[in-house]
């Protein structure tokens, strides 16, 4: 590169060139490891020990947080200065059996299985750090950079919230994560300025009233038909009462009530979810669901007692941190990189470190090029295109020392 063009591009004179092949290899073992020994949200007392033994091994000192998992590690010493930026990846898995067959690293935990990509997560940060840390070594990073391993993204209201509550932001100016996308090829990314996820909440309603025979349901609160309305209306009601565009939406997973064809019975329950595109709408949506859930139940004389469990709002991606992230992808692999993405109904808990800081999540493809099968994310199937964790690290570090000379 000539003295005119680092002048044209600053950022390009700072980037590392290919990933070394041996620590490619090393990021696909150690994803292989995490994939074969999941952990599930503030359970990942291996994970954790994994990731602090590699960064101290680089000369790095990891600090566990204090809640019992997961760490955070700066590559550098932060001066007070100019705010840090964030590197974010979530290192739990989830609850459900690893179902792939004639694979050598598949789930040795019987019902626990990384299906959502938190290894690949996991691997991508660890290896960004990795290059960074060389860098600092040889004088080259600009600027300090924080590395956080977070616990618990799986469980409502989501681990972030505890990880805040720790200090990981102080210091922090802007957070970068990416999530893995089975609908995008892998060497590429999606991403996509402002909301890119929805927000997501949980509902458990418990209805009660006297019960009798079927053959008598005027004298009694009949909770099946009560259930029913609850399922059918609620969803309704709230879609009347809200903005179309904001897309809140209630969802039903679980309805339980009765053991007998000829018995009305006295208690029955719910469980379901609420969804939103919106983040405004969001912040309404408990009053707003409370209010139909209450009136369709004293309708039907069923006595409701309503659990609203606050999950996460969306991820809003902010500008700038979008656009830094397209000029890293676009720089080491190319505009035909990066495409754009939908706003997905799927929660993420990054969003709460959105509430205090600018940032943006980029989803990382995954998919092998060509196939149009495909594996989808939380089946017991799920798997990767591991060339992905080399575009991450790329993209991680090239959006690191972008912004450390922006």
């Amino acid at each position: 590169m000539s003295p005119e063009s680092e002048a044209d591009q600053p950022g390009e004179a700072f980037l590392p060139g290919a990933l070394p092949e041996a620590l490619r290899a090393e990021l696909i073992e150690f994803r292989r490891d995490l994939h074969m020994h999941p952990e599930l949200g503030n359970q990942e007392f291996r994970t954790t020990a994994a990731i602090k033994a590699r960064l101290e091994k680089a000369g790095l000192k990891p600090r566990v947080l204090a809640i019992g998992t997961g760490l955070i590690c700066d590559i550098g010493e932060f001066d007070g200065g100019r705010p840090m930026l964030a590197l974010r990846a979530d290192i739990d898995a989830l609850p459900i059996p690893d179902t792939k067959s004639e694979c050598s690293y598949r789930s040795t935990v019987p019902d626990r299985a990384h299906a959502c990509g938190h290894d690949v997560h996991t691997a991508v940060v660890l290896g960004a750090g990795l290059v960074l840390a060389d860098l600092l070594s040889r004088g080259e990073l600009p600027r300090p950079v924080r590395l956080i391993f977070q616990p618990a993204e799986e469980v409502l209201p989501g681990g972030a919230a505890d990880v805040i509550e720790c200090g990981v932001l102080d210091g922090v100016g802007r957070i970068l994560a990416v999530h893995c996308d089975p609908k995008v090829d892998a060497g590429k990314i999606g991403l996509r300025q402002g909301a890119i996820t929805s927000a997501c909440d949980r509902l458990e309603i418990s209805l009660d009233g006297p019960g009798g025979h079927t053959a008598r349901p005027h004298l009694t609160t009949d909770l099946v038909t009560a259930a029913a309305r609850v399922v059918t209306d609620v969803p309704a009601l709230v879609a009347r009462r809200t903005d179309a565009r904001s897309g809140l939406a209630v969802t039903w997973g679980r309805i339980d009530s009765g053991h007998a064809p000829n018995v009305i019975p006295q208690h029955a329950e719910l469980s379901g979810t609420v969804r939103c595109l919106d983040l405004d709408t969001w912040r309404q949506a408990p009053d707003l669901v409370v209010a139909a859930i209450d009136e369709v139940a004293n309708l039907h004389r069923a006595k409701s007692e309503i659990n609203y469990i606050r999950g996460v709002p969306p991820v809003v991606n902010d500008p700038a941190a979008t656009e830094l992230l397209h000029e890293a992808m676009t720089v080491r692999r190319g505009a035909d990189s990066v495409e754009s993405t939908e706003q997905s109904l799927g929660g993420e808990d990054f969003s709460w470190y959105l509430e205090h800081v600018p940032g943006a999540m980029a989803r990382l493809g995954v998919r092998v090029p060509g196939d149009r099968v495909g594996r989808d994310l939380h089946q017991g199937d799920f798997d990767v295109d591991e060339s992905a964790i080399t575009a991450g690290v790329e993209l991680f570090t090239a959006a690191a020392l972008l912004d450390a000379v922006g």
